[in-house]
């Protein structure tokens, strides 16, 4: 098979991949790979319609990763809920995800929604559950999160950053610091302020100064 065959072969193993992908972001950057490299290919044979269906392609993914890129932070893209504990949409949702949710939360259970204090908030994107966040306050004006869930379509998003940016959801039941819980696999909460403390972060929050 000679050189310019397995370049084409590659590229469409880029598309085939792509499409496996759970991730939006990573399968828009993987698909965008196999039509650049798919291009190329199909301009060095002369396939002139390919090369336009990649193109074109090529214009779509960039389109959407430079939307999916330029929203991960926006408050517009992004709404945070708040939801009673016993609320029954909340429990479809940790049921639904349940494997998922001890993968990356191991220390939680469902017990922590019936501790006092608790308090439940679902992130949407649009109309879809793209993350979840519970805590309960401790006696000491502590906010203990219990679980920051993250569907896996959206996991190299950080949706759970827009409960966190909000003083106001802690300040207001008497809180004047954060602790993630220890142990969460592939935190992002160093890029929101929070300090390393052993197995958890720390967040000592503004708006508590404040009064």
């Amino acid at each position: 098979m000679e050189s310019l065959d397995l370049i084409g072969w590659a590229g469409s193993a880029l598309l085939v991949w792509s499409l496996l992908q759970s991730r939006l972001l990573r399968l828009r950057a993987l698909n965008l790979l196999g039509c650049l490299v798919l291009i190329g290919f199909n301009a060095a044979v002369g396939v002139w319609p390919m090369v336009g269906l990649n193109v074109v392609l090529c214009a779509i993914n960039i389109w959407y990763l430079w939307r999916m890129l330029a929203t991960r932070h926006d408050d517009k893209a992004y709404q945070v809920v708040e939801v009673r504990t016993d609320d029954e949409f909340l429990g479809h949702v940790l049921r639904s995800h349940h494997d998922d949710i001890v993968r990356f939360n191991p220390t939680f259970t469902p017990a922590s929604l019936t501790r006092r204090d608790a308090a439940a908030f679902l992130v949407a994107n649009g109309d879809e559950v793209v993350g979840v966040v519970v805590f309960h306050v401790l006696e000491s004006g502590v906010a203990q999160v219990d679980l920051d869930y993250v569907t896996e379509r959206y996991r190299d998003f950080t949706p759970g950053e827009f409960v966190f940016r909000r003083d106001r959801y802690f300040v207001d039941r008497g809180c004047r610091t954060v602790i993630t819980p220890p142990a969460m696999r592939a935190p992002y909460y160093d890029r929101l302020g929070f300090q390393r403390d052993g197995d958890s972060y720390v967040l000592e929050l503004a708006g508590a100064a404040r009064g």
